[in-house]
């Protein structure tokens, strides 16, 4: 007994901290991941991490889960340093569940955000890292975020979004991930997805002048500058294109010869000019480098049937589609292969599976085509069919053939030899350093078996098909008596992760050796939905280096860019690949592997066997298009696993052990009941699926731990209180004192002085945020609305829409008609006949006018399809989709008035050719807008559309804007009682008119207003328009549609789907408007319009002042901070000019104005206090009349009072503005920057002062020109 207690003492003391041990970790966070090696001079890190998760367990089991709720936070980041993803992720979920108002804690968003970039759970990882930059903008590692961000949004085909982000990160000069010549490349590469030749080839050109450009680098440079060539008809004539390619790809293949996909597209370029032999040569070494790849085996097909072998064509076009079920060219090379060789009914087969293919882009040829040869069959006698002598095997009986020994040789010891030299040449590695951080984490870190130690897998199909790591483990743990030591170790290690694997793991998905399977490598006509996000391979270093990049190439429908990267602590010498597969219309992760490395003469040394491992290929915890998420248990769903396995990994884990990815963040969820396993990790991070917006009952085997009602912290931290201390850890790393967050809440409300207010900033910290948010300190950041509840019922989705006949001038000024057409339960009110009552001379803006008018002005065209209202089908016409074609240019009003009318003449035309021949044109019409999802016929007739064509000079448009004076003060353009009418200066379409010139079928697509500011759109005819609109409480439904479908919902052109807003019980008011009726679009209604006839139309927007109008304006203003776009209206100037210009007797109202300059004023204060703590200089600088407000050049951020601009632009007056926070990024100590100040702190404090609640009896409305330009 005495022993017993003994031992058990000394197992106590041991997981006990000492003071050095917790001064050491209270420096250790999710801010080092990656910046902190866990090897070599780390080992002693790793060691004291180890043992404080060990002692944070401890306490946790000992106190029945009753603890701090910070003790789950910093589990969440030693597990996170460690690598030990499913446990970091269950403890951030706890500390999310325990802490309310966990989104003040940006080291916790950083380090959630961290791990669901892990797991490629892209959505969710997006929303964490913007939330990190919204609640601490000048966060320390925030190049790290933007990097990612920019990776992930050109995963999701976000190119605008992710080109922003990458530049963010471009101009950072704090350490990062990737070196600035990488993040070139990622933004030349960019320019090359948007189809923007000219300018990526300029970029990759100019970065091949690079100094020192790492060997990798300079690879997929050239690779890609050779494949563009190849591709690209704009850069020159066939035979000079093809020659530089080759030369491009020559000099590719010198930096890095085992790149397999390099060996491909070289492969492809001497077929394109006929040198067969040096083709096969190259396709032979693409399979030799970089495993069986479906496209190079089709590619191979398509050279045999060239050289007239037909049987060879056959077996290689068949690896393809065994490599690649879904390989829509490779059937189709097959039905051809198969309809020469008379062979039809195969031909039809395969044409079929054409056809099914989601990346298959002309299937109404296909379809075309099945249909004459199914005529041909019909037209054959059936004894024919029978007896005749078939050239080639069917498809089913090719499918069993072996393929022959010529075609699969793998020459495995040669490969073999070149994988273990890897390691001791670095020039044959991707060489990359500074990877402070994996940049694409390999999702499901399990090691699995080399090729060339599975026995029987002669074809390259074979192989493909039997690598799934699943059935790699069965067949061990069959054979596990006959195994060697490798292969024991292998099963070993194989179990150990088996539960991990189930993280995601997309059932039924087999995996393969690296190298890329799915490329097309002819370009795409469409969107891009594959592209993998880097093209780089990291070495692990721990502050400095040099960075390079693997291959990277663009496909048909399908991008790949290899990333090889390395993780922060990680097992030496062991490098993990992922390749992606394609599922659904989803972007996949990128092909990952790790490495560690040494720093010799600025270049990474690989050190160590570098082991080829099978890749593993999964999908996202989460869908990042649905809040629905994957069960973190899929054993016993998975077909392909046998019981033994389920029983041991169920022994090994309980099924609660790791938490789903999306719990954080989705609002439902479902649980069953969670057992719990002897293991202590399983008692503490059982999953807790509880959404705080919605209860959930959950049951567990340890209620007293994991039950959300338990939450009574009886340990404060003993023996841990200084866990979150700043101090740095023994690493020399870099310094990691405390961010600034939020500036802090002071003793001070809105009906404080100015004096109190600047009294309470002093000495605050010489850290002040120049665009911290300007609404609630309290309130999380924003997020979209949920759908209200409870839904409404199926017979209110097409409400009727609120409309007011006016007959005469008296009921135009009628005060009730403002009042509802700003009553907020009308979304949308349509005036009829206002231009008859007013006697508007709509006349003066018809094209026959403006031609007379002004004939050389700029139009916008939109160049779109005609298609009808209610229906938004692909180009091909084969499905609906969300996405709206409208691509930009521009022309003048003369030449668009000639398209307009011209395109009115031959529709008259057609009708009457259509009356002749007998055609019932009604019935066509009536059938073109049916909305039953059938198929329909493409491709569509093109037409465009003159879209915001500016009517804000009044010396051109004089007569034009003297007319709409004659409207109603609430609905004009320019009053006192128009918010817009305030900001002291012209925002192009919203405090001006413009004008639209329209042809049928043109289309505004859907939208809120900027910043949510009310509309006004006047139809000046002769034709109609058709409104859709949905009231601005589902504005958070369609948001998530967008999402769904890869579409940015503020940035991105789209077409809602009716049907989807339908089942989603989304209500839709759906009108036509006429001419001379005035449409008034509410705040933050969404619409969408398209035009019957051929109209003109005139909109403006106008900003009523009501409480709910700027607290939408308000709260758009944050989201779009959120999102990083820019926010049209600066509401920061705004409010000022409104506290000068206006009596305010709403509470609300004056209540949320006054909010918003007692921020301001406190965020100048200090700001100006930091800056003066520094030394820095601010210089007055004043303001002119009509001056713009400022907004920051990098990041859009409004910026008010003290700009900072360089130096340079400083002298050459220019005055190029930048942020507080991107001026410290680039220049951390702003030595390039002055500060130039707009307003006299005095000033501010007056108009605050003076800005109060007047009664409503005596409130009178002051407008005057708000004059800007304060004298010094």
């Amino acid at each position: 007994m005495a022993a017993g207690k003994t031992s058990g003492e000394s197992k106590e003391e041991s997981l006990s901290l000492t003071a050095e041990e917790e001064e050491v970790l209270g420096g250790l966070d999710s801010r080092l991941f990656g910046f902190v090696r866990l090897q070599e001079d780390g080992a002693r890190t790793k060691t004291l991490l180890g043992k404080a998760v060990r002692c944070y367990e401890s306490l946790i089991l000992k106190a029945e889960g009753k603890v701090d709720s910070d003790f789950f936070c910093q589990l969440g980041h030693f597990n996170l340093l460690l690598e030990d993803y499913p446990k970091a992720l269950s403890a951030y979920q706890r500390y999310y569940n325990l802490q309310s108002d966990y989104w003040k804690n940006a080291v916790f968003l950083y380090g959630l955000g961290l791990v669901y970039f892990y797991y490629n759970a892209f959505h969710w990882a997006i929303k964490a890292f913007q939330e990190v930059l919204y609640v601490d903008p000048s966060f320390c590692r925030a190049k790290e975020i933007h990097l990612r961000l920019g990776l992930m949004f050109k995963v999701n085909t976000d190119y605008n979004s992710s080109l922003k982000h990458f530049q963010l990160a471009l101009i950072d000069c704090h350490p990062c991930t990737l070196s600035k010549v990488e993040i070139q490349f990622h933004i030349a590469h960019l320019y090359e997805t948007q189809k923007k030749y000219h300018f990526a080839k300029e970029a990759y050109e100019q970065l091949l002048q690079t100094e020192n450009l790492p060997a990798q680098v300079k690879a997929t440079i050239l690779q890609q500058l050779g494949w563009m060539h190849h591709n690209v008809d704009l850069l020159g004539d066939k035979a000079t294109k093809e020659s530089y390619a080759i030369q491009y790809l020559q000099k590719s293949l010198e930096a890095d010869p085992n790149s397999g996909q390099c060996w491909y597209f070289l492969g492809r370029c001497y077929s394109s000019i006929g040198k067969v032999q040096d083709a096969f040569i190259s396709y032979r070494q693409s399979i030799d480098k970089s495993e069986a790849s479906a496209d190079t085996w089709c590619s191979i097909g398509v050279l045999y049937q060239q050289q007239n072998q037909p049987m060879d064509a056959l077996q290689a076009y068949i690896c393809a589609v065994q490599l690649d079920h879904g390989h829509a060219a490779a059937w189709m090379d097959l039905g051809t292969l198969y309809e020469s060789c008379s062979q039809p009914q195969d031909a039809i087969k395969c044409y079929l599976n054409a056809t099914r293919c989601k990346n298959c882009t002309n299937t109404s040829t296909l379809a075309g085509r099945i249909k004459f040869l199914q005529a041909q069959l019909c037209n054959l006698p059936q004894s024919s069919l029978q007896n005749k002598t078939k050239l080639l095997p069917s498809i089913e009986e090719a499918w069993s053939l072996p393929i022959p020994a010529e075609l699969t040789s793998r020459q495995g010891a040669m490969n073999t030899a070149q994988q273990a030299s890897k390691t001791h040449h670095p020039k044959t590695e991707p060489v990359l350093g500074l990877s402070q951080t994996p940049i694409l984490q390999q999702p499901l870190p399990v090691q699995m078996i080399p090729s060339s130690q599975v026995d029987g897998l002669s074809s390259p199909v074979k192989k493909k098909r039997t690598s799934s790591p699943i059935k790699h483990l069965e067949q061990l743990h069959a054979n596990k008596d006959n195994l060697n030591p490798a292969q024991k170790l292998m099963l070993e290690q194989l179990e150990n992760h088996f539960v991990s694997m189930q993280q995601g793991l997309h059932k039924g998905q087999s995996s393969h050796l690296s190298g890329p399977s799915d490329e097309q490598p002819s370009f795409s006509t469409g969107p891009v939905q594959y592209l993998q996000a880097a093209s780089v391979g990291i070495q692990k270093q721990i502050g400095h280096g040099t960075l390079s990049s693997n291959s990277v190439t663009q496909g048909a429908a399908l991008n790949h860019l290899s990333s090889h990267i390395a993780t922060s602590g990680g097992q030496q010498g062991t490098t993990f690949t992922k390749e992606s597969q394609p599922s659904g219309n989803r972007s996949l992760v990128p092909e990952t592997s790790r490495h560690t490395g040494d720093i010799s003469n600025g270049c990474a040394v690989v050190k160590g066997l570098s082991n080829h491992v099978q890749q593993l290929t999964v999908e996202s915890v989460c869908d990042p298009n649905h809040g629905n998420c994957t069960s973190p248990n899929l054993l016993s769903n998975s077909p392909h696993i046998s019981p033994s396995l389920i029983g041991k990994a169920s022994d090994s884990v309980g099924t609660g052990a790791y938490d789903k990815a999306s719990n954080i963040y989705p609002a439902i969820h479902t649980k069953t009941n969670n057992s719990i396993t002897s293991s202590p990790s399983s008692v503490v991070f059982t999953t807790i699926p509880f959404s705080k917006s919605t209860e959930q009952t959950t049951t567990h085997s340890v209620g007293s731990i994991n039950s959300p009602q338990n939450r009574l912290h009886t340990i404060n931290r003993e023996g841990l209180k200084n866990i979150q201390s700043s101090k740095k850890p023994d690493s020399p790393i870099i310094n990691l004192k405390s961010d600034s967050q939020i500036i802090p809440s002071m003793s001070v409300s809105i009906y404080s002085s100015s004096t109190e207010v600047l009294k309470a900033c002093r000495n605050l910290g010489n850290n002040g945020l120049s665009n911290s948010p300007i609404f609630f300190d309290k309130c999380p950041p924003p997020r979209p609305p949920m759908s209200p509840y409870p839904p409404l019922p199926k017979d209110k989705l097409n409400p009727p829409t609120p409309s007011i006949y006016l007959e005469n001038k008296r009921d135009a000024f009628f005060p009730p008609l403002h009042q509802f057409c700003t009553n907020p339960k009308n979304p949308v009110t349509v005036i009829r006949g206002l231009a008859g009552a007013l006697k508007l001379d709509l006349g003066l803006f018809s094209t026959k006018t403006l031609v007379e008018a002004n004939n050389e002005h700029m139009v916008e065209v939109r160049t779109q399809l005609l298609q009808p209202a209610d229906e938004n089908w692909d180009p091909t016409g084969t499905k609906k989709i969300w996405h709206c074609e409208s691509n930009r240019s521009h022309t003048t009003i003369a030449k668009y008035a000639q398209y307009q009318a011209s395109s009115f003449q031959e529709s008259l035309r057609e009708e009457n050719e259509k009356r002749m021949q007998h055609k019932d044109y009604s019935d066509n019409e009536s059938t073109s807008s049916d909305i039953s999802g059938k198929r329909r016929k493409g491709p569509f007739k093109t037409i465009k559309f003159g879209t915001n064509i500016d009517l804000s000079d009044d010396k051109k448009w004089k007569l034009q804007l003297r007319e709409l004076t004659k409207l109603p003060a609430f609905v004009r353009v320019v009053s006192a009682g128009n918010l817009l009418s305030h900001l002291g200066h012209s925002i192009l379409g919203m405090n001006t008119v413009q004008l639209y010139m329209k042809v049928p079928g043109s289309r505004t697509p859907g939208h809120q207003e900027n910043n949510n500011f009310c509309s006004v759109n006047i139809n000046i005819g002769p034709g109609d328009c058709e409104w859709f609109v949905v009231p601005e409480d589902y504005w958070g439904v369609l948001n998530d549609f967008c999402e769904k479908n890869n579409l940015n919902f503020l940035m991105s052109s789209w077409w809602p789907n009716l049907e989807d807003l339908y089942e989603a019980n989304v209500p839709v008011y759906r009108f036509i408007q006429r001419p001379g009726d005035l449409v008034w679009i509410n705040a933050g209604t969404v619409h969408w319009v398209q035009a019957i006839g051929w109209c003109n139309n005139i909109a403006w927007n106008v900003g009523p002042l009501t409480a709910c109008q700027y607290k939408l304006a308000v709260e758009r203003y944050e989201w779009n901070k959120l999102q990083s776009v820019k926010s049209v209206v600066p509401m920061v100037h705004l409010s000022w000019n409104m506290a000068r210009n206006i009596k305010v007797s709403n509470p609300k109202l004056f209540e949320m104005i006054k909010y918003c300059l007692l921020k301001v004023l406190k965020q100048c204060q200090t700001l100006r206090e930091a800056l003066i703590t520094a030394g820095k200089e601010v210089i007055w600088h004043g303001r002119t009349n009509d001056e713009p407000a400022h907004y920051c050049s990098i990041c859009e951020v409004e910026v008010f009072d003290l700009l900072f601009v360089t130096n340079e632009s400083n002298s050459q007056k220019t005055y190029i503005v930048h942020c507080q926070d991107c001026a410290r990024k680039t220049s951390r100590n702003l030595d390039n920057f002055v500060v130039l100040e707009q307003y006299k702190m005095e000033d501010l404090m007056q108009v605050y002062d003076q800005f109060t609640l007047v009664s409503e009896i005596n409130m009178f409305l002051q407008y005057h020109p708000p004059l800007l330009d304060i004298a010094p």
